[in-house]
């Protein structure tokens, strides 16, 4: 497949293997002579456009032609200009219901209820993780944090993971800030991932101990603990591990059980994106997600502002005018937060995304929201939010992928499916499982990407691949380590908007 027009309405096609000019394709029973050479994952016109005439991918618009252009020619982020602009009035109108579905692949869903092998918590909560976690309430004592870490590991070993979330959050801090910092450590620490918490605080912080303490609700003490280094006598890293022994020995007598794939809950996350996402890996994980809400369980989609450009598609899909009106806060919102910083709402496409063939953010928002399928909003989350509702929701939080991943995992997501064109070794406290959308990523990072989607592009079907990708999800529910997790690369971000004290 040397070419594809991914929608009936499109007047550009992508190359899907790099087109020399001069080389003829056959698009629509119709011959098409190349003018530019066109490097993979980039577009070129099926027809003549006037300056300023729309650029249609995926059915929609995706920004207007800065020149006339003909036939055959290149389009990139040089000669395309985005068409959004400041903040929109929108109006509620949901689709059909038979719209919410895919027959097509409805046929692949088992009607079966799967199940993981996952820990079941007191609470009733499910983790897939069974880790011990030390967590601090200020970035003062990062240090501390660290060397618990490195102490417990060199006392216990590697069979049980063992980690530390440092950042540099917690003090100095006003109003939102401040508390976007609470919620997210709240959520970390309540997550069912983990084992066993041991929370460490410095005593004279805006995040006090005590009052964060409050934000736990009725947590369970016997695995969730707590240490302020100012008011240790003595060395407070000895203090600590005589607490994280404890804590230990309590997560070392955990396992795991069978748990319906109904109470699986997934973050859908993309960065790094290319000309490939959308055609890949993308719609890979809408398939996946409808399927996991097929099977009663929840899928998160974040990243608001790759949101801009295909908003309409989301809140149409909103169950309720309730959660359509959610939806349009969400959008705007962000706006608003972009527009009173003085910076455009459309200046996001990377110089990676660029290069990878994504000229607008229409365009990679168009690519990014076939993450979540076809299936209903059933929920809208504002940023530091726990999930509530199963089925899919919609997360605020931007598009940066420590960030954002960091939201979907604290809004209580399992595992984070990140997809990627030009790839990325990161991972945040849950697993992060990569997808690269083409196999020369796959091939040239095997230590980066758990999955390729890229063999989509080359003739594999979807429903191989698709098949294929519930199984390793599955697997990694059930305790197979990604990739992140091998290399050690877990880290927090939590999204700062003020000024630091």
């Amino acid at each position: 497949m040397k070419t594809i027009k991914i929608n009936p309405a499109d007047n550009v096609a992508v190359a899907i293997d790099a087109i020399k000019a001069g080389e003829n394709v056959i698009i629509d029973n119709e011959k098409i002579s190349v003018n530019n050479d066109i490097p993979a994952g980039h577009k070129f016109l099926l027809t003549d456009l006037k300056k300023g005439e729309n650029v249609i991918k995926y059915g929609y618009p995706i920004g207007h032609i800065l020149e006339d252009k003909r036939k055959g020619d290149f389009v990139c982020h040089d000669n395309i200009k985005t068409n959004l602009a400041g903040l929109l009035d929108y109006e509620y109108n949901p689709v059909a219901e038979e719209e919410l579905t895919n027959p097509a692949y409805e046929e692949w869903f088992t009607k079966e209820q799967l199940t993981f092998k996952g820990y079941r918590r007191k609470n009733g909560e499910v983790g897939i993780r069974n880790e011990v976690w030390i967590v601090p309430t200020v970035g003062c004592v990062n240090g501390v944090v660290n060397q618990l870490r490195d102490q417990l590991i060199a006392e216990k070993g590697t069979s049980i993971r063992i980690v530390s979330y440092p950042h540099n959050y917690g003090c100095s801090q006003l109003s939102e800030d401040h508390e976007n910092t609470r919620m997210v450590l709240r959520d970390l620490v309540l997550h069912p991932n983990a084992g066993a918490v041991l929370v460490v605080g410095l005593g004279c912080e805006n995040n006090q101990p005590d009052k964060f303490e409050e934000t736990l609700g009725d947590y369970d003490k016997d695995r969730i603990r707590f240490m302020v280094t100012q008011k240790v006598k003595g060395d407070e890293v000895e203090y600590g591990m005589e607490i994280l022994r404890e804590l230990y020995s309590i997560v070392e007598k955990d396992e795991r059980t069978d748990i319906p794939l109904s109470e699986l809950r997934v973050g859908l996350k993309c960065g790094g994106s290319d000309g490939f996402s959308g055609i890949t890996a993308n719609p890979l994980l809408g398939v996946f997600s409808d399927f996991i809400v097929s099977q009663g369980g929840t899928t998160v989609l974040t990243e608001v502002p790759e949101m801009f450009g295909a908003e309409t598609i989301l809140m149409n899909r909103c169950e309720s005018k309730e959660l359509f009106e959610k939806t349009v806060t969400l959008v705007n919102d962000f706006k608003q937060y972009f527009l009173s910083h003085g910076e455009p709402v459309g200046e996001n496409p990377s110089p990676g995304n660029k290069a990878g063939g994504i000229s607008t953010l229409e365009e990679k928002a168009l690519g990014c929201t076939q993450k979540c399928g076809k299936s209903a909003v059933k929920g809208v989350l504002p940023y530091g939010d726990r999930l509530s509702i199963k089925g899919l929701n919609l997360l605020s939080a931007p598009g940066n992928d420590l960030v954002a991943s960091t939201a979907l995992a604290a809004a209580g997501c399992h595992i984070v499916l990140f997809t990627t064109g030009r790839g990325t070794p990161f991972g945040t406290f849950v697993p992060t499982m990569k997808v690269s959308t083409n196999s020369s990523l796959a091939e040239n990072k095997p230590t980066w990407i758990d999955f390729n989607a890229g063999t989509i592009a080359e003739g594999e079907s979807m429903e191989n691949v698709f098949k294929r990708f519930a199984q390793k999800v599955i697997e990694i529910a059930s305790g197979e380590s990604t990739w992140n997790e091998k290399k050690n690369y877990q880290e927090i971000a939590i999204f700062k908007t003020g000024v630091t004290l």
